[in-house]
Parts: structure tokens; C-alpha cells; sequence
């Protein structure tokens, strides 16, 4: 069971990125099915979630998985009564949802960062095998008031896809202040000749020659540092994307080099 901390707003940034750029998979889905996997001691992420891809699929079906009996019997008491609430069930990563089905997306927020390292790959395999085709899962980690995140992205035929950092810019130091969020699969990869290590060593490079974009304010500059990375790095996304303190990267740029995934 996972330590439960959670809070509202508290996964906005993943929220946003999945309703922005993802929003295609839910819109073609047949089955619009998305689970909240681990969702912590309050069902909240889960309603924010909801709330969050309604304006992207209005009928699609949320339910909130988690092993510990007791935060789904308060989950559903909490939401008892509440005309289109999402559902709750006590559940782990085979993804068994009340009715059955495949989702077509499925969010796994600090979740495995809890977990052994040798244990991410089996686990991905497990839940890549319960998405519907086109499905993807996020696995991914923020800190305790969602500023700083980091995510894999894992589609159901690919495997992963690529990684994200988003960030709240006002008060950052470097990109790589994101680094003790990093998710477990790259956690203890931030080390050279790793291709994470490199990756933020780039990102604080490009930073200190954006400051004079800093000026204009820190969304420039955060702006300039993508547009100074995507000069050597497989950077993904646009300005549009840029702007919100995100950063998104091709996975095998950053995949373990030494053993691993």
C-alpha cells in the first residue's frame, strides 16, 4: 500500500498533458475506460481526473483503483450520492475494473516509486497486457504540491514512449531540480554516462544561456532553453506545450544504458 499522500490539484500537470495530448486516444476509444491506479487515502486525484478529461470525452468512465479495502470504502462513501461519480475498487496493477473492460489510459502516480527497481519492468509488461489497442499508461512521481513532476509515457503496442518533466517555473533553479522526482525506472540512472545524467546536465547548460531570455520573464526562458535542447535532443511537443513548464523527450534518449530497462 502506498503512503497515501495526495491532495486536490495535487496531479494538474499530468492532468493537463493527458487532456492535451492524449486526448485523441479517448476521443476514438470505444470503450472511453480510465483508471486512477493507487490513488492514496482520499479519492480526490480521481474526481480531479474526471473533472479534467469530461471537457475532453463527456462520457467517459473513471474508476479509481486501490489495494487497501478500507481508501475505497472511504472513496465511495465520500462520492455516495453524487449524480456521475467515478467508480472505486480495491485493485492492483492487472487493471480489474468493476464490469471488466480495457482502459484505453491508465495513470499510475508515485505508485512504483515505492517498489523495487528490478520490479518496474514486469509491472509495466502486466499493465501494457490489460490496456485497450492505442492505450497508454503514465508512470510517474511529483512532489507533495504537484509543482515539480516527471512521467513515462507506455503505449500498449511500444512500450515507452517518452519521458516528461513539468515544472512550476516561477522560483526553479535549474531543470534539474526535477531530479529527485525522476520515476523509478531513472531514479538512480541520474549518473554519468547515463542518458538521463546527460539529458539534465543539458537542460541546466541550456538554462544559464537563456537567462538573457529571463528578461521577457521565466516562460521565455524556459521556452529558449527547449528551443536550445531540441537543437541535439529528440524534444518533443511545441511552443504551446513549452510554455506550461513542460519539456517531453523521446524515450530512448534517456533509457538505462547499463542493465536495465
Amino acid at each position: 500500500m502506498t503512503r497515501g499522500t495526495t491532495g486536490p490539484d495535487r496531479l494538474r500537470r499530468v492532468e493537463r498533458w493527458l487532456a492535451g495530448t492524449q486526448g485523441a486516444r479517448l476521443r476514438r476509444a470505444e470503450d472511453p475506460l480510465v483508471v486512477d491506479l493507487g490513488y492514496g487515502a482520499s479519492p480526490v486525484t480521481v474526481t480531479d481526473l474526471q473533472r479534467r478529461l469530461r471537457a475532453v470525452r463527456p462520457d467517459v468512465r473513471v474508476v479509481g483503483l486501490e489495494i487497501s479495502p478500507e481508501r475505497v470504502d472511504l472513496a465511495r462513501r465520500r462520492v455516495a450520492g453524487v449524480p456521475g461519480a467515478p467508480e472505486f475498487a480495491v485493485g492492483g496493477f492487472e487493471l480489474a475494473v468493476p464490469g471488466g473492460g480495457s482502459p484505453v489510459l491508465v495513470r499510475a502516480f508515485n505508485v512504483l516509486r515505492q517498489y523495487e527497481t528490478g520490479e518496474v519492468l514486469a509491472t509495466w509488461d502486466l499493465m501494457r497486457s490489460r490496456l485497450a489497442p492505442g492505450g497508454l499508461v503514465v508512470d510517474g512521481t511529483c512532489d507533495e504540491l504537484g509543482r515539480r513532476a516527471c512521467w513515462v509515457a507506455l503505449e500498449r503496442e511500444a512500450g515507452p514512449v517518452s519521458l516528461t518533466v513539468s515544472v512550476r517555473l516561477a522560483g526553479l533553479p535549474a531543470p534539474s531540480a526535477v531530479a529527485e522526482r525522476l520515476p523509478k525506472v531513472l531514479i538512480h540512472r541520474n549518473v554519468a554516462g547515463e542518458g538521463v545524467h546527460d539529458l539534465l546536465r543539458a537542460a541546466d547548460a541550456a538554462w544559464a544561456r537563456a537567462a538573457p531570455a529571463g528578461t521577457f520573464g521565466v516562460r521565455q526562458r524556459w521556452v529558449a532553453t527547449c528551443r536550445d535542447l531540441a537543437r541535439d535532443w529528440p524534444v518533443l511537443g511545441s511552443v504551446a506545450r513549452w510554455r506550461l513548464g513542460e519539456l517531453t523527450v523521446a524515450w530512448d534518449c534517456v533509457a538505462p544504458r547499463a542493465g536495465g530497462a
